[in-house]
């Protein structure tokens, strides 16, 4: 039982990789794979995240064999 987490532009930098793999095991949200990598890595206030590629908010629940991708924020001109 798995989760999938990706990192994108400069948040890949801030971990050190661009994906690892958490246990799916007393994750229910975002925020709780948030709280297990601000445990190591800090990742902005500003991130976005997504679930199996749609935009998720942090109390969004996740599930086993889930694909949860953080990003951060996208500007344009």
């Amino acid at each position: 039982m798995a989760i999938r987490v990706r990192y994108f532009a400069n948040l890949r930098e801030l971990v050190g990789h661009s994906e690892e793999e958490l246990s799916a095991e007393n994750i229910e949200t975002i925020a709780d794979i948030l709280r297990i990598i601000n445990q190591k890595n800090k990742l902005p206030d500003t991130v976005l995240q997504a679930i199996n590629m749609d935009y998720a908010d942090l109390n969004s629940t996740v599930k086993d064999g889930d694909e949860v991708a953080f990003f951060p924020p996208v500007t344009g001109g």
